[in-house]
């Protein structure tokens, strides 16, 4: 077989460039060079390291290389620098090495909090790592959580024979490096033959180019994965790969080389491996994004035929962080860093009223609440019915009886003091219009024929299925009670936070950003600046806005975002500075965040886009997920309200 291989090389096509040093190889056809090119944007380049496309570690590794529209990506490198963007990118693929816990002081300490979780995660399922304080002055009710990672993973597979594999999407494979398991709706295809109790390689389908120029995963739920049944080595294959590029690759290596015959089986193994990624047109896809094994729930059948559920025991992950689900509920709450510093930024008094715009999901809202003492006014809105209803859920388990929700858009907060409609709420502020919405709970509806089953159309599976992945849209409400609300006046609040939806580009981890282009960053830009309009209207002189996307506070304002963008905050700082000259940058307690970025950028169509000045850098807070502090992509700016125009 040796001899008719080395033959066969006679009339393999010419190798074009070829180069041999005692360390590396590389063999370059034009088939070849456009494997590589693919395999090259999956995997980082390592010095002295000879990447094969496919070969053992390489490819059942977390090596992700996040994808970014190209002018998209040539902006933030004007902004940040060529390494310095590099570093930013790879840090967002990966998460937080360490969680990041509010102790709610209004029902436990932070050292009981502290045995109780070191009880939680001893436990085998538990997850472990070790419990520190935070010690940060005034943050020592905050606890962290260690974490560690990437691993390295044994997936027990060896040259011919892959491991069983299911593939997730992109969004499930986010949640399971971030410690989450593997749910039915989040995954996307399955190897053959797979059962109950299987060990499975997890990998992630990352959306790809496509022909229209967007972008979409190439597979359909349900996929079933091609390669080698377990336990079987077929060299069928071999006659018709004889006179392929993929083959003269092997072969060439192996002549010049001059192999014997006890290595020349692992060129077999490799071309049995090219074998798969020919029947696999799903294979290179997969090369370095795995993200772990687990144990399989159910079987393949089980995993496209239910609605819900675990379908991987994530027993063995690249990232390893302790699960926080359900975990002493109303006692903690789970928050990312800046989110927790943009609370103490906004710097509540008891006895204050202060606006939370755009509160969904309420983390932001209960800190403020916590740090009042619970004693004060905190109003909460968000445009939807059940974001309210889960602020309203996590304040009653927080035990907090100061928050008060309403259903409301940002963009129509302020009402006019001439409004005819206004009910006279009760107090100094008179700003309150609000109208109960009654929703009713769903009635069970009996079956007069209760032995026989209910027929589910797969139009309705479809629908369901696309709630338990997206979760209820606005317009499907789970049930409930929230207020509307018309606006408030002007000059009525103390202190007003505003998260403005934004590209959400700061995100950990985050394997793909292909979606945003340069007009979609603009005009989430632009919408900020619409509901920041609204916010500098609602606070009063003297006030405090806080923008997180924005937030407003007495006699300062604080804006904060959890995005890289430029143009979403360094850009909205200026434009809010140049609009409104009562305005002014103020410092923030506690820092922990380093400087903005100061000067501008000129776009091909002309558009400048400035943002600090010289001297305002030091007034913000801008957190980078490269930096040691290990935390998202996050800004904050507060500034303070002066005496406002007549």
């Amino acid at each position: 077989m040796q001899r008719l291989l080395r033959e066969s090389l006679k009339t393999t096509p010419t190798l074009h460039r070829c180069c041999l040093s005692s360390s590396t190889t590389t063999i370059t056809t034009s088939a070849a060079a456009a494997v590589d090119t693919s395999t090259t944007n999956r995997i980082p380049q390592m010095e002295e390291e000879d990447h094969q496309p496919g070969s053992g570690e390489e490819r059942y590794s977390y090596n992700p290389e996040l994808r970014w529209n190209p002018e998209v990506e040539d902006y933030f490198i004007k902004a940040y620098g060529p390494s310095h963007f590099s570093r930013i990118s790879k840090a967002l693929t990966y998460p937080s090495r360490y969680s990041c816990i509010r102790v709610n002081t209004l029902k436990s300490m932070p050292d009981t909090v502290m045995e109780k979780l070191r009880g939680i995660i001893s436990q085998p399922e538990g997850g472990g790592g070790s419990i520190s304080k935070c010690d940060i002055p005034a943050l020592d009710y905050v606890l962290f959580v260690k974490g560690s990672g990437p691993h390295s993973i044994n997936y027990h597979h060896s040259p011919g024979l892959p491991p069983k594999e299911v593939i997730v999407s992109r969004k499930c494979a986010e949640a399971v490096l971030r410690g989450a398991q593997v749910f039915v709706p989040g995954v996307m295809a399955c190897s053959a033959h797979v059962e109950k109790g299987d060990k499975v390689a997890v990998s992630v389908a990352i959306e790809q180019r496509i022909t229209d120029g967007g972008w979409a995963i190439n597979m359909t739920r349900g996929t079933v994965l091609q390669g080698l049944q377990s336990g079987k080595k077929d060299i069928s294959f071999l006659p018709h790969l004889i006179d392929t590029p993929t083959c003269a690759f092997v072969l060439f290596y192996s002549y010049c080389l001059e192999e014997s015959n006890e290595r020349f089986s692992i060129h077999i193994a490799l071309l049995m491996s090219l074998s798969q990624r020919e029947s696999d047109p799903y294979y290179l896809e997969r090369n370095g994004l795995y993200i772990g094994e687990g144990t399989t729930t159910m079987s393949r059948a089980g995993m496209f035929r239910v609605l819900q559920g675990v379908a991987v025991d994530m027993n063995n992950r690249v990232f390893q962080l302790p699960s926080f689900h359900d975990v002493l509920e109303g006692e903690i709450f789970l928050q990312n860093l800046p989110s927790i510093i943009t609370a103490h930024a906004l710097d509540p008094q008891r006895g204050e009223r202060i606006l939370d715009m755009c509160a969904a999901p309420g983390g932001k809202t209960t800190a403020v609440a916590i740090l009042m003492k619970d004693d004060g006014e905190v109003i909460a809105v968000d445009r939807s019915h059940n974001k309210v209803l889960d602020i309203q859920k996590l304040a009653t388990e927080m035990g907090l009886t100061c928050i008060t929700t309403y259903k409301l858009d940002a963009l129509k907060s302020v009402k006019q003091k001439d409004d005819s409609t206004d009910l006279n709420a009760p107090g100094s502020y008179n700003s309150l219009n609000s109208q109960e919405e009654k929703v009713s709970f769903p009635m069970a509806v009996s079956n007069e024929k209760e032995n026989e089953r209910t027929y589910v159309s797969k139009a309705d599976a479809r629908k369901t299925m696309r709630r338990m992945r997206n979760g209820p849209g606005r317009n499907q409400c789970v049930g409930g009670r929230v207020e509307n609300s018309r606006g408030f006046y002007p000059d009525s609040f103390d202190r007003v936070l505003l998260d403005a939806p934004c590209s959400a580009l700061g995100l950990r981890p985050r394997l793909f950003a292909g979606e945003e282009t340069i007009e979609s960053l603009r005009r989430h830009a632009r919408y900020q600046r619409r509901m920041f309009d609204q916010a500098v209207k609602l606070v009063r002189p003297g006030g405090v806005l806080v923008y997180s996307t924005l937030v407003c506070m007495n006699c300062l304002s604080l804006f904060f975002l959890c995005t890289i963008n430029p143009g979403e905050n360094e850009a909205l700082v200026r434009y809010a500075l140049d609009t409104y000259k009562f305005l002014s940058l103020a410092q923030q307690h506690p820092r922990i965040g380093g400087p903005g970025l100061v000067g501008c950028c000129k776009f091909p169509d002309g558009y400048v886009e400035e943002w600090l000045r010289p001297g305002e850098e030091e007034f913000v807070q801008r957190f980078d997920p490269s930096s040691p502090v290990d935390t998202i992509g996050f800004f904050i700016a507060k500034f303070s309200v002066g005496a406002k125009d007549a």
